[in-house]
């Protein structure tokens, strides 16, 4: 894992990419602070933050587009295959390096807060609190973009897939707002996630017996639960997809509490979609 760490450090350090991402992260913390700190005179660094959450739609397809589908593209994944490394060093080393490079230009946005303080009253321990959520915000949606990444050998794809799932993302909460809250239109919406779940687990694993189990014993409990109580589904579809946004999450610490629930979300989005990654490469490994 040391030296996938070290390899992929290099990559981002010794080229653009590491520069501009962190150019293009501290040219927009620099102008929001700017805007609202400087210009509007709010003493809240959290609401710089708030309004630079939309970055991630394009830094982070940027990112990760290359992490592993330009691997699959020059063929070089096979060398990784041969070595006798996990995929969960793999994955990990490459996740971390991703890591480092977002926190470089987060450890100097860290420094904000201190210096408006000397021409305002901060309150630090919001500021902090809202950059440690910022920064749990892009470490969840690099893991997402990094199984995304590991999908496909087009690196162009790669960014699409990630750039529209960072959008849906984006504004899960607000398209939640057009669903149905019926109970049957939550059931059919629950039903239906349910076969996607399984067409995805299929893919992954081309295991057709598993993939019938999982669909037949997760749409029994569907109908069972909705047998026996079918008004508590109204509008739960929606109440769930508000739930799941890893932005709305973000947003909590901007209005200053600093939730630990929330904080359990974002490491638990990451170790769902690092576990995909590497069952998706372990499955191309033994494919070929």
């Amino acid at each position: 894992m040391k030296a996938i760490f070290k390899h992929e450090l290099s990559s981002y350090l010794t080229g653009v990419t590491g520069y501009v991402f962190g150019a293009f992260v501290l040219l927009f913390a620099g102008i929001f602070s700017m805007v609202y700190n400087l210009q509007y005179g709010y003493t809240n660094f959290e609401y710089a933050l708030s309004n630079m959450s939309f970055i991630f739609l394009i830094i982070v397809p940027v990112l990760t587009m290359r992490v592993l589908a330009e691997e699959r593209r020059q063929k070089t994944d096979q060398l990784l295959y041969s070595l006798p490394i996990s995929m969960v060093d793999v994955v990990m080393g490459k996740y971390l390096a991703i890591l480092v490079v977002f926190l470089i230009p987060m450890a100097i946005i860290s420094l904000y807060p201190l210096v408006l303080s000397q021409w305002g009253n901060v309150f630090l321990p919001a500021s902090y609190g809202a950059i440690v959520a910022f920064y749990l915000l892009g470490a969840s949606l690099l893991a997402i973009g990094m199984f995304v990444s590991s999908l496909t050998d087009n690196q162009a794809v790669a960014a699409g897939l990630c750039f529209v799932i960072m959008l849906l993302s984006y504004y899960l909460s607000a398209l939640a707002d057009f669903l149905p809250t019926t109970a049957k239109a939550s059931y059919t919406a629950f039903a239906v996630l349910i076969l996607i779940v399984a067409v995805i687990f299929r893919m992954m694993t081309k295991n057709t017996l598993s993939t019938l189990i999982l669909a037949i014993v997760g749409e029994g409990a569907l109908f069972v639960a909705y047998s026996v109580n079918s008004s508590s589904f109204e509008g739960l579809f929606a109440s769930v997809i508000s739930e799941v946004s890893v932005f709305d999450r973000f947003y909590e610490f901007i209005n200053g509490v600093f939730n630990l629930t929330s904080v359990v979300y974002y490491l638990t989005v990451i170790a769902i979609f690092l576990f995909i990654t590497v069952q998706s490469l372990e499955k191309r490994r033994w494919s070929e």
